[in-house]
């Protein structure tokens, strides 16, 4: 139903409301303690391997994050690296080049405009470069416990095969989920959508006969 002109079932608000809340029930019990599958020890190696993260695998990520950290441990470390030498250790993954040009240069404006700590704000992370909304959340949620919900490809793609958001920009996407869940559940939301994008609703083929939420999603094949 549905699959390409996504469209908000009808429905009243009380009943999109319901809808939500037995959908968080749900992943709740599929993925508890839902976090982030990047390799991280700091909020600096964090903002790191989510910049790297775009357009790529956290698997070809934290293959190759390891050799960059241990490299350049710091925001002051990395931010004296010339980018051709970050580029080199990160080379297996996609865009290696812009994106060690970038982490390079944030890194330089932690230095230069925050004392080399990742600031805990949305407005300040932004102003860096290669980082926009979803990858300042990320950090925000998981290096803060700020409630935050990043919106990346499979978030997008859930919200709007459930019938939460008709939207295709992230941040619309990301306004719509904030209204509907409450602020408590949004850091552990985003995991497990983002969970239960990479293991069944994929994009292509939904495994819908094996997904637990079918009987809520407006879009199911079953």
């Amino acid at each position: 139903m549905g699959r390409y002109n996504w469209k908000v079932p009808k429905e009243s608000k009380r009943n999109r409301s319901a809808r939500a809340t037995e959908t968080m029930n749900r992943l709740e019990d599929l993925y508890p303690g839902a976090a982030t599958e990047l390799g991280y020890a700091t909020p600096f190696e964090l903002l790191i391997a989510t910049m790297l993260s775009a357009q790529a695998t956290d698997v070809s990520v934290n293959a190759a994050s390891p050799g960059l950290f241990a490299r350049y441990p710091t925001a002051e470390d990395l931010a004296r690296a010339d980018p051709a030498a970050v580029s080199v250790l990160i080379r297996s993954i996609g865009l290696h080049k812009t994106k060690a040009k970038n982490v390079v240069r944030a890194a330089q404006l932690l230095v230069e405009r925050h004392g080399g700590e990742v600031p805990p704000d949305l407005a300040a992370l932004t102003e860096l470069p290669g980082v926009g909304t979803k990858t300042a959340n990320v950090v925000l949620a998981n290096a803060f416990g700020r409630p935050a919900i990043a919106v990346d490809t499979h978030v997008g793609r859930l919200a709007r095969r459930l019938g939460f958001s008709a939207e295709q920009h992230p941040d619309a996407v990301q306004a719509n989920l904030e209204e509907l869940f409450p602020k408590a559940s949004w850091i552990f939301l985003h995991h497990a959508l983002i969970l239960h994008g990479r293991r069944v609703c994929h994009a292509r083929t939904p495994n819908c006969q094996a997904c637990a939420l079918a009987d809520l999603c407006p879009d199911s094949r079953v």
